[in-house]
């Protein structure tokens, strides 16, 4: 496996303040039918584009928010369909923006850290909400 086979991508670990949680966050999670999972907004690069502008334009694309980047996260390695996959995660906080169910993502959701980590359906997401927690609290 050489790095030109390597598909290359980028997302975010999505959060907010809690509208219903003094001072508590809340992370937003994707559901995509094809897959029938839960995730944080990712995706491929478009050819030249670089990885935050990915990360972001996946964000906008799945969540319908914008957001503001801050700390790198780290990156996710493993195989999808026989080839090796690479994500650069950021994490960001959500601005402004509404959801709008489509055929790639049908449903997010928006959850305390705790419940995030539960709803996720792979185990390498979940190390990326602890990422998240420690970035913000070192930030």
């Amino acid at each position: 496996m050489n790095g030109e086979d390597t598909v290359l991508a980028a997302g975010c670990v999505l959060w907010r303040r809690s509208p219903h949680r003094h001072e508590g966050l809340e992370i937003c999670l994707v559901h995509r039918p094809k897959y029938d999972d839960w995730s944080h907004p990712k995706g491929k690069l478009k050819r030249g584009e670089d990885m935050l502008a990915a990360a972001l334009r996946e964000v906008l694309e799945e969540t319908g928010h914008r957001c503001v980047p801050g700390a790198r996260l780290p990156t996710c390695r493993y195989l999808a369909h026989g080839r090796p996959k690479q994500v650069a995660y950021w994490a960001a906080e959500a601005t402004t923006g509404c959801f709008a169910a489509g055929e790639e993502v049908d449903r997010i959701v928006w959850l305390p850290p705790p419940a995030a980590r539960e709803r996720l359906t792979q185990p390498r997401d979940r190390e990326l909400v602890d990422a998240l927690l420690q970035a913000l609290h070192t930030t």
